[in-house]
């Protein structure tokens, strides 16, 4: 993550580089988008809640790209981050989700992201109180005895004998906690209790979307109201470590905190990708049956990409600040099919370009996370080198744009199923290439691949 100061554009770009190919343009204007909402958080004049964010609408084909983008974005900043897809959402009258329901899903990240970090904050506390407690539980302290009067002057050696088996204590509960720190008690058994809730599993009570912000609110309830038991269970000393430590940090975070954390964090930083967005595009053809349904969700969805105000079970968010990217291919619509008040709320679009032969052979190899790495990982795992070399990788980036251009474009997704096939039998036969190096090159790929290219409908249920 970077600090604030830096993220000046260039260097998100540079970021967004390490992760995904290409797509210069896009990577720019989510780079100045993400900008803008930091030099807004800097004006302290009332102007300040006058700046909305400019949000953008990507177009290009599956793929490309373009959730990678925003999902890399909101990861590079720390920043609470959902996909939807608009197809999901339906005006009411419909099946279909309620359009508020995203803002809730952002608050539940953000809620959950903000309680991690402060448990990460909390976790040192936490240890040193479970480190007593497991003390406790290897070594009890001594019982006092019954009838004993501190003050009594005829106790003396009564009380020189508490005093020495108090000191005999300490020093055996410190020699247990050197053995403890130095990890030589982690098998040892001890038994702890373990709250469990009592009563049915609480399930969905409601469906719908008009009775979701009940539902939720129905389930918050039961849950505070189910009354919780203590089992009591043995368990070995590193296991009982992290039980503690779960219901001690759980102890130590502040809900209430979190909540207003939440909320802010939402309302100033949060990111919503509102996927397929071309799917609820009336043609304009046609002013009845599933179009009618697709204007009434735009219509549901305007409200709170303009700015307004949804109540969730943390509290009430304001949306005005709230960065949303919508992404679709319009093969079938245009972004001016949309009504023309959403489209004001999208004031930035930018085309995403589909990827070539030198895009796909830069996929397979550049990024951190690319795809040779991962399944030069993954087959490393059963004690088995595989190597790609030059040419194999060329063989399979020509491969990849044949496909999408004879067949559906799919974009960088065709590469992944490339892969499976090339590596299908290296993966299944374990036994027989275990500690051995495989060298992939083009010969090995033109093999796999040929027959099921050649064979046109066999492509285009494989590939």
């Amino acid at each position: 993550m970077l600090r604030e100061e830096k993220l000046i554009p260039k260097k998100i770009v540079e970021e967004l580089d390490k992760y995904i190919v290409g797509q210069n343009e896009a990577k720019k204007k989510v780079a100045i988008a993400l900008r803008n909402r930091w030099r807004r958080q800097k004006i302290s004049s009332d102007i300040k809640e006058d700046i909305i964010p400019k949000n953008i609408i990507m177009i290009g084909p599956t793929g490309v790209g373009k959730t990678e983008i925003a999902r890399r974005l909101a990861r590079l900043v720390n920043a609470p981050f959902i996909k939807v897809e608009a197809s999901r959402f339906t005006e009411v009258g419909y099946v279909g989700r309620d359009c508020e329901s995203m803002i809730r899903e952002l608050v539940d990240v953000a809620v959950n992201m903000v309680k991690e970090e402060m448990k990460e904050n909390k976790r040192e506390e936490a240890q040193k109180i479970v480190e007593e407690k497991l003390l406790e539980l290897l070594l009890p302290p001594p019982k006092t005895p019954e009838g004993y009067r501190p003050f009594a002057s005829d106790q003396g050696d009564e009380k020189q004998a508490l005093v020495d088996k108090e000191n005999s204590f300490q020093k055996a509960k410190e020699i247990l906690r050197e053995r403890l720190r130095q990890g030589l008690l982690e098998d040892k058994d001890v038994e702890i209790e373990i709250k469990e809730a009592k009563g049915m599993p609480l399930m969905q009570v409601f469906s719908g979307t008009s009775l979701e912000e009940m539902e939720i609110t129905l389930q918050d309830m039961l849950g505070k109201i189910m009354p919780q038991s203590q089992k009591r269970r043995k368990v070995k000393i590193y296991e009982a470590r992290k039980i503690l430590e779960a219901e001690v940090l759980q102890d130590l975070v502040d809900l209430e905190q979190v909540a207003r954390e939440a909320i802010d964090r939402v309302q100033n930083t949060g990111i919503i990708f509102l996927d397929e967005i071309d799917k609820i595009a009336s043609k304009g053809s046609s002013a009845h049956g599933p179009d009618v349904s697709r204007e009434g969700v735009q219509r549901d969805i305007l409200p709170i990409v303009e700015g307004s105000t949804v109540l969730t079970k943390y509290g009430t968010v304001r949306t005005d600040h709230i960065l949303f990217i919508a992404a679709g291919a319009f093969h079938m619509t245009k972004v001016s099919d949309l009504i023309p008040e959403l489209q004001g709320r999208f004031p930035i679009r930018v085309e995403l370009k589909s990827l070539c032969k030198d895009d796909f052979k830069r996929i397979l190899t550049e990024p951190k996370n690319s795809l040779i790495c991962q399944y030069t990982e993954l087959i490393k795992t059963e004690q088995i080198d595989i190597r790609f070399l030059e040419d194999a990788i060329d063989c399979m980036a020509e491969y990849c744009e044949r496909i999408n251009q004879e067949t559906e474009d799919i974009g960088a997704r065709r590469l992944h199923t490339i892969m499976e096939v090339v590596l299908e039998d290296v993966m299944f036969d374990v036994e027989r290439n275990q500690n051995r190096e495989i060298v992939i090159d083009k010969n090995w790929v033109d093999e796999k691949l040929k027959t099921v290219v050649e064979n046109r409908d066999l492509s285009k249920y494989i590939l």
